[in-house]
């Protein structure tokens, strides 16, 4: 269920997160429009970003402790956090269009999508904590398919 308390992990992985998404800010690429997102996916997304970021602070369950074989998971997520920045790097030093936002990663479709919603599901299970798994999911239907929506826009 999970223990309160501050969690510097998930302080941690929601700046490795916010930082990218801030300068993303300053840099969209031509043509990027919110307009047509399913309001329905828009509300998942909203929803699961806020209660996510709640709870990765929240818990401190997500921080370091004794080594244990959970300890493959938060390596997991670290590992794809890591893959995530990748993605950012890419997009930032290869032109910022929205081909290449959207463009897969190491087969990863919509990586900046799929990405963060892994990161949050395997912090979830390192740390045992159901509704971080619950929360994730829920942010993964709107991040996921407003994401897919875009990219599927770009092919039309």
């Amino acid at each position: 269920m999970g223990h309160l308390g501050f969690s510097y992990i998930g302080a941690i992985i929601l700046m490795m997160l916010f930082i990218p998404n801030i300068i993303w800010a300053q840099h969209k690429p031509e043509g990027y429009s919110f307009a047509n997102e399913s309001k329905l996916l828009l509300a998942f997304e909203r929803t699961g970003e806020v209660l996510t970021t709640t709870c990765a602070l929240i818990f401190g369950d997500f921080n370091l402790h004794t080594w244990t074989p959970w300890t493959w998971w938060l390596i997991a997520t670290m590992v794809l956090m890591m893959v995530y920045i990748l993605w950012w790097v890419r997009y930032f030093t290869t032109g910022q269009t929205l081909n290449r936002f959207y463009r897969s990663l190491l087969g990863i479709p919509v990586p900046g999508a799929v990405l963060p919603v892994a990161v949050f599901f395997l912090l979830g299970i390192y740390g045992k904590v159901i509704w971080m798994l619950i929360l994730a999911v829920i942010l993964g239907i709107g991040h996921i398919g407003i994401h897919i929506q875009h990219k599927g826009e770009l092919n039309t």
